[in-house]
């Protein structure tokens, strides 16, 4: 049985595509890096919508994460000037960026997992007896 996707998933997987095309084409502050897109969640009336980034190689680096999304915040009303034109809705919501977290923390709880796996490792005892008779 195939899932069914509301109206607003829909929406927000295309305004997803579409807005990671425009700000790789159409955005050129130099504060926005190498942006991804990770999610967009629309509201049910389609009034707002939260879109969720990840931006590359700046992880480390809350300052310069900080200003990405203020400068994506500040360009949401020419993207969704060019959303209106691009995409077929009575009316394009209002975009709000949001740093998405998620990645990053599992690259920390990654990292967490193999060091503990490593000291399991090293407090075992080299050698085992064979019980396999």
């Amino acid at each position: 049985m195939a899932k069914e996707y509301s109206r607003t998933q829909r929406i927000g997987d295309q305004m997803q595509r579409e807005l990671a095309e425009l700000i790789r084409r159409e955005v050129k502050d130099p504060r926005v890096g190498l942006v991804t897109i990770t999610a967009v969640d629309v509201s049910r009336d389609v009034g707002h919508a939260k879109v969720f980034i990840t931006v590359m190689g700046q992880e480390e680096e809350p300052d310069a994460v900080k200003q990405s999304v203020k400068a994506l915040n500040n360009a949401a009303s020419f993207l969704r000037l060019h959303l209106g034109r691009s995409m077929q809705l009575r009316s394009v919501p209002q975009l709000h960026f949001h740093y998405d977290e998620s990645v990053s923390r599992g690259v920390h709880l990654s990292a967490l997992i193999e060091r503990a796996v490593a000291e399991d490792r090293q407090h075992q005892d080299p050698v085992e007896p064979d019980t396999k008779e």
